[in-house]
């Protein structure tokens, strides 16, 4: 069951489509082939895997990890996922993109190291799974704050809902990368 490259999104992250089978039972797809992925020069060896369930209008992130890759997907629910390229040496360095996903129509991202990342979840219960090439070390994470300013992400939820961490977290241009 082949993955199907829809976007590229700031150099980097990649959204792939799934194939779908439908009957009268559900749905079925796969969400991860080491094969095809190391095809693309994606690793394919994960050291963590994480699932997050959120309310509507969480905003999670925006989160990095220096060499953390992360290849995600929404397994109930949608979510308004934006990347920001946090590579001081890329010509999109400082730039967003954005992409919406939703579990009825499987696809998995490609978040390379490099990237912060963040979603909004846009249905109670939004349910996100994650696996990641190194494991979490809350020493070498950084948290921007989702609401900067400067960044003028238009995150889909009036009264959002932070973690303090994530509320309080410093300005893109405070921090040095």
């Amino acid at each position: 069951m082949p993955l199907h490259l829809t976007t590229t999104l700031l150099n980097g992250v990649l959204v792939f489509r799934t194939d779908v089978f439908t009957d009268d039972r559900g749905f079925f797809t796969e969400l991860f082939r080491s094969i095809e992925l190391s095809e693309l020069h994606i690793p394919v060896l994960f050291a963590q895997e994480n699932l997050s369930t959120s309310k509507k209008h969480v905003i999670r992130g925006l989160h990095t990890q220096p060499n953390q890759g992360k290849l995600l997907s929404v397994v109930r629910g949608s979510v308004f996922l934006v990347e920001l390229d946090v590579r001081p040496e890329s010509d999109t360095f400082g730039k967003w993109a954005s992409v919406t996903l939703d579990a009825d129509k499987p696809h998995i991202v490609w978040i390379p190291p490099g990237f912060a990342n963040g979603f909004c979840a846009l249905h109670e219960g939004t349910v996100v799974c994650y696996k990641c090439t190194a494991g979490y070390d809350p020493n070498t994470e950084v948290a921007i704050n989702p609401l900067d300013p400067q960044l003028n992400i238009p995150w889909p939820a009036q009264n959002p809902i932070l973690s303090t961490k994530d509320a309080t977290a410093p300005l893109f241009s405070e921090i040095t990368f």
